[in-house]
């Protein structure tokens, strides 16, 4: 249990205390600022803890967003102020700092908490502020203004605020007016029976996955059972979400398994889309592994675009001032949404091609549309780097180096040819293009030649940091040159199993490319050197397979792409799991991604 120091004179008739108790607070009173600090010395150094205004006045949901929110060290609303265990210090030295300057005798006349958090402001600490909006959060100074106060808290329904605020400020047009009307009221359900927001996200995965296998027998009624299926998971994704900010109910788990079960659960329903096509004689497990790669280039873009650009300075230009205006135009905001097929719409299209269609027609539609909405993405976000003078900062250019991923054959042929070729993106661009036409040449070695002359522009595409204005698109490139090579010599391998285990090979390879991404965006790094040594790097997988397909028989290769994507699959998900459970990873919490 967390404790709350009331500090000040008691108000007659303040709910104050029973509003603290119901957010799962023990309430203590501390006369003055002297007594408050005592009463923080003395409370467990395992628990939060907040000092309170006895005269607040509010609504209930203003104290949960300030005083409950489990993602930030410091967080402070009007009148109160909340330190989790490891923000203790700062407060107990504001606390102690504020008693030394005599601020105990002020305590009737002035807000101590208040006073607290200007003190910790002036210390440079960070201190989060929730936005309100409607909300009442105030310490009046006299009677009227109380009246008034309270006044103002009875004219706001404050339980249609939470639920309001418990959906995505910025979300798809399908999620928006389809799912969020309703699937609030699910999370609220869920909150008041004490479910949690995993248990959703695990209850969404079961569905996705029974969706999958549904598809997998390949029959009408397995069909139409899977769209219907597909979407009740997708109710239950965003219902998990919604619960999270209902409840401010956040944890590392639930980021590391927010973070990578959409992703599981979409490649998975494509398996069991070609699982079930197989059934049926027809082999699209090409379309499905296309799709696949498809999907997670058009991330890296989003993810290796908003990296380098998130933090630069002077990062203005016309086009973006043209997005910008045309954000001012309402239906042209859910238009520019929906086209780039967000999860929402995409799932939707899914669910609905799947029950009606065959999956081969369902694959050619997902495809067209996908390859439109990366066109359309990746050409605005090419044309604002062309046209914007942004100075992109040393994180960025890590960032991007780690999104990156080479291995340790690109370290040794770095350091064997020290001079860099060129420009980063043109030298990515280079290899990648000539890989390409080895893959397609026909000749039995030419791909390992290839892959050769790929592996030194990927090593010479990280020479310099990756600060120029397309150099962004160096992650992109390398995870289509990589997943294309698996994609192209399976298919040329012609032989059955081929493409299903390169299928769970690229699957593989993204989980680890996902995991990379989030652990960036939580601040917490790259994962560690050795994990990209053990699993080779993107260059060194590129070229290992190049070997494998020129020196083994098209049987021998399958088993192959089949040993290789076990490994990288057990490698990657024990350091994955190790890390995202431990209590050092980071509470990512997905606010604005829509893909």
């Amino acid at each position: 249990m967390s404790t709350a120091i009331l500090t000040g004179q008691p108000v007659p008739g303040s709910s104050i205390e029973g509003d603290l108790r119901s957010l799962g607070f023990d309430v203590r009173v501390a006369v003055d600022a002297a007594d408050a600090e005592r009463l923080v010395a003395e409370a467990p150094c395992e628990q939060r803890i907040a000092l309170v205004d006895a005269r607040f006045v509010g609504h209930v949901h203003a104290l949960r967003l300030g005083l409950t929110d489990p993602r930030f060290s410091l967080a402070a609303v009007p009148g109160a102020v909340t330190a989790q265990p490891d923000g203790r210090v700062i407060l107990t030295r504001a606390l102690a700092r504020e008693n030394s300057a005599g601020g105990g005798t002020a305590v009737a006349v002035d807000s101590l908490p208040d006073r607290i958090v200007t003190a910790l402001a002036d210390d440079g600490a960070e201190v989060y502020r929730p936005e309100l909006g409607s909300l009442v959060a105030t310490v009046p100074v006299d009677p009227q203004a109380r009246n008034e106060a309270r006044q103002a808290v009875a004219d706001v329904d404050d339980e249609a605020v939470r639920l309001k605020s418990a959906v995505k400020s910025r979300d798809g047009f399908f999620t928006t007016h389809f799912i969020s009307p309703y699937s609030r009221y699910i999370a609220r359900w869920c909150a008041r029976r004490g479910l949690t927001p995993n248990q959703v996200t695990t209850a969404s995965l079961i569905t996705a996955l029974i969706a999958a296998a549904c598809a997998a027998t390949g029959t009408r009624g397995g069909f139409v059972a899977a769209g219907v299926l597909l979407i009740a998971s997708f109710v239950l994704d965003c219902t998990d979400g919604q619960l999270a900010r209902y409840s401010l109910q956040y944890s590392t788990l639930g980021a590391w398994l927010d973070a990578t079960f959409d992703r599981a659960k979409e490649y998975a329903y494509y398996a069991g889309l070609a699982l079930g096509a197989a059934r049926g004689g027809d082999d699209v497990w090409a379309l499905a592994l296309g799709a696949m790669i498809l999907q997670t280039c058009r991330h890296v873009v989003d993810f290796s675009f908003n990296e380098a650009n998130h933090d630069a300075t002077a990062n203005t230009s016309p086009t973006a001032a043209l997005s910008d205006k045309l954000d001012s135009v309402g239906w042209t905001v859910w238009v520019r949404r929906m086209i780039v097929l967000p999860i929402g719409e995409r799932w939707a299209m899914i669910a609905v091609l799947t029950a009606v269609t065959t999956p081969r027609i369902t694959f050619y539609v997902l495809l067209v549309g996908c390859a439109f909405a990366a066109t359309y993405t990746t050409a605005g976000r090419v044309l604002r780097s062309l046209t914007r003078k942004a100075q992109r900062t040393d994180r960025a250019a890590k960032a991007l180096a780690d999104l990156a991923d080479n291995g340790p054959l690109a370290g040794l042929l770095a350091r064997v040819a020290r001079a860099p070729f060129g420009a980063p993106f043109l030298v990515a661009l280079a290899g990648t293009a000539v890989l390409a036409v080895a893959l397609f040449s026909g000749v039995t070695w030419a791909p390992v030649a290839g892959a050769v002359v790929y592996a030194i522009a990927a090593a010479q595409a990280l020479h310099r940091p990756l600060k120029g204005a397309l150099d962004w698109l160096v992650p992109p490139l390398f995870r289509a040159a990589e997943y294309g090579t698996v994609l192209i010599l399976a298919v040329q391998a012609d032989v059955n199993g081929a493409l299903p285990a390169a299928f769970g090979l690229v699957a593989a390879v993204a989980y680890h490319h996902y995991d990379t991404v989030y652990r960036i965006r939580g601040n917490a790094g790259a994962p560690p050197a050795w994990l990209v040594r053990a699993v080779g790097g993107q260059e060194g997988r590129t070229l290992l397979v190049a070997v494998a397909a020129a020196v083994l028989t098209a049987s021998q290769f399958t088993v192959a792409l089949t040993v290789l994507a076990v490994a990288v699959a057990l490698v990657v998900l024990v350091e994955s799991i190790r890390f995202w459970v431990s209590a050092g990873a980071p509470a990512v919490h997905d606010e604005g991604e829509t893909a």
